[in-house]
């Protein structure tokens, strides 16, 4: 593509800046605006020179924003700036590898000038100037050589028997005329054996992968077609027991009147070095692997940590509390499943996390999983990894969760969201202890304890076939029950104040008292949003309190204004809900969040946050039930 300079595209910076073979930008950082480009920007870019004047300098690095802010900061701090971090986007779609160096222009408002330079194109005209300075280099290399070939003429054979690297000469039909004792131990041939015979068929026959290597591609025949010196890396020789090693070597050409007479070779084996940089490259690979292990596990942990708002323990003296810790204590001390199921908002995260503190892998981390959070489409790379490459976006190799929680434990939340389809390969890692990233062929094994949560009915999911069978019953090893708050009205008080001690510090308040009343109306409440529910209610009467009184905005039961109790669980009422009796049951729970949050969806304190669900899966399901938003 060739872009013509009009006289209507020439700029105020001149011919110098329109004209320049370099391509040239003017930047407005101030205002993320590209004030003018040059027609070699324009071919570099793949843009015209209007298009780019259109074009904020942000839209030109999409998703590199932050670099872009520091590389333009330092510009204007120090007059002038370079970076290799920027990497624009061509107008054909592909990411340009380029250096940027800019320096400010004098003048209102601030203008950065940025000059362009393709990495690319600087890395081959690299590589043409090495290999121009190589073919000098050549020709002390092989008047050197003729001079050892002069010497083997004469008979003196001191050098060729006291050299360390494998020596040997052939003619200009590729037949050999001698070899020297190193080439003798290395290639486990006698020089008898070798001499007068095609020594590239002997010893040169065939690449290192198994494929055949062509007299013609050999560059020690080269050497004496075309009489240039030809270095090699990369390469194989073949022992006469059929094994084969590395070498390095350099084929010389030998010359008699301005004839080429042949080539002499000289080759070393390099096992060695190879297997000490792939010993290198392992070890880096191992150290890139567990930095990077170690940095996700790093981000995880602050997240949770930021995540983590209240208690540290399970709070509660209620026989269902007490024998709710008599299995945390009989299963902690195994590497179980283990199946939590409950209601939203009855803490089954926190039960997960008691078993893990009390277990084993407690120095290790237990890594959370929202099942229901995760698209289709990235369920396989989010738990269990990418490599880089293995789809559109997949820029770097990525460690999934499955690895993150190897030695430590894996808690699955929501797992009766999981898609059907994508169950199976669930429960083959399972099964197995062993998965491949995406985009990979090496197989990994884990050593993980795992953990699974679900508000669902499971059983009655398999019977609808809507989860497999024999997912569940590979979950379902250990069941652990957490009860509603409404089964345990008796230990609301305890919560309550727990919460209440929480809110205070946070609001930077020391008058706030929870009364035997207030313990006494909380406790009669039913709490359709559970331990979520409660602390919301206490952190809002927190807000909301005068003189240390505080505030609740709550019925003294579920009858006062709200909508009628879902109906009993499964296990009152001896068998599994009707269809019907679950609507009511989640209608119910739904009006009651609707009631208590005002009316709202959306945001703190609203339905959805009450519910524990996302605002658009409660969304789905108000109008899968004909519920209208107050």
């Amino acid at each position: 593509m060739v872009f013509a300079i009009t006289q209507e595209e020439s700029s105020v910076y001149g011919p110098a800046f329109d004209e320049n073979r370099e391509a040239m930008l003017v930047f407005e950082p101030l205002v993320d605006r590209i004030d003018e480009a040059n027609s070699a920007a324009a071919r570099l870019l793949g843009y015209s020179r209007a298009a780019l004047r259109a074009m904020p300098v942000s839209a030109l690095h999409p998703d590199q924003r932050p670099a872009l802010v520091v590389f333009t900061q330092a510009v204007l701090a120090k007059g002038q700036w370079w970076t290799h971090a920027l990497t624009p986007r061509h107008g054909e779609g592909r990411t340009l590898r380029l250096e940027y160096a800019a320096c400010t222009l004098a003048g209102e408002p601030a203008r950065l000038l940025v000059t362009l330079y393709d990495l690319d194109e600087r890395e081959r005209r690299r590589v043409d100037r090495e290999a121009e300075e190589h073919m000098r280099a050549g020709l002390p290399e092989w008047q050197r050589m003729e001079r050892i070939f002069r010497d083997i003429e004469r008979g003196n054979r001191l050098i060729l028997r006291a050299a360390g690297e494998g020596i040997y000469g052939v003619n200009a039909e590729g037949i050999t005329t001698f070899v020297n004792p190193a080439a003798e131990r290395m290639l486990g041939w006698r020089s008898a054996d070798l001499v007068g015979k095609d020594m590239h068929a002997t010893v040169h026959h065939t690449h290192a992968g198994g494929t055949h290597y062509p007299h013609h591609d050999c560059p020690i025949y080269a050497a004496f077609r075309d009489g240039a010196v030809h270095q090699v890396d990369g390469e194989v020789f073949w022992r006469k027991d059929g094994s084969c090693f590395p070498v390095e070597y350099t084929s010389t050409p030998i010359r008699e009147g301005g004839q080429l007479l042949g080539a002499v070779i000289v080759f070393r084996d390099v096992s060695q070095r190879r297997e000490a940089e792939d010993r290198l490259r392992s070890a880096l690979a191992e150290v890139d692997s567990l930095r990077e292990r170690l940095e996700q596990e790093n981000a995880y942990l602050k997240e949770e940590i930021r995540s983590e708002s209240h208690h540290q323990g399970i709070i509660g003296r209620s026989p269902a509390i007490e024998a709710l810790l008599r299995q945390i204590d009989v299963v902690a001390g195994t590497d179980a499943t283990v199946l939590v199921t409950g209601e939203s908002g009855t803490g089954k995260e926190l039960i997960a996390r008691a078993i893990h503190e009390a277990s084993r892998r407690r120095d290790r981390p237990l890594i959370r999983v929202n099942c229901a959070a995760i698209p289709r489409d990235l369920f396989e790379s989010e738990f269990f990894g990418h490599a880089k490459g293995a789809f559109t976006g997949a820029l770097r190799d990525r460690v999934g969760r499955f690895e993150l929680a190897d030695g430590g434990t894996l808690f699955l939340d929501e797992v009766g969201e999981i898609p059907l389809d994508l169950q199976g390969k669930l429960l083959r890692v399972l099964q197995e202890r062993q998965f491949e990233r995406v985009g990979e062929e090496r197989t990994r094994a884990v050593d993980v304890r795992l953990i699974a949560a679900t508000n669902r009915d499971l059983k009655e999911e398999v019977r609808r076939g809507r989860f497999r069978e024999d997912l569940y019953f590979r979950l379902n090893v250990f069941p652990v029950a957490s009860a509603p708050l409404r089964e345990r009205r008796e230990d609301v008080p305890l919560i309550a104040q727990h919460f209440l001690r929480a809110a205070a510090r946070r609001l930077n308040r020391s008058d706030l008292r929870l009364t035997e009343a207030d313990a006494r109306r909380l406790a009669r409440y039913d709490w359709p949003g559970n331990v979520r529910e409660l602390e919301n209610v206490i952190e809002r009467a927190a807000i909301l309190a005068e003189r240390g009184r505080l505030r609740f905005d709550l019925p003294e039961s579920r009858g006062s204004g709200l909508p009628q109790p879902a109906p009993e669980r499964p296990a009152d009422l001896g068998r599994p809900l009707t269809e019907e009796e679950r609507r009511a049951r989640a209608r119910s729970e739904i009006e009651a969040a609707l009631h208590l949050s005002g009316g709202r969806v959306f945001g703190a304190g609203g339905a959805a946050e009450l519910l524990g669900l996302k605002p658009t899966t409660l969304r789905s399901r108000m109008k899968v039930l004909g519920i209208g938003q107050t």
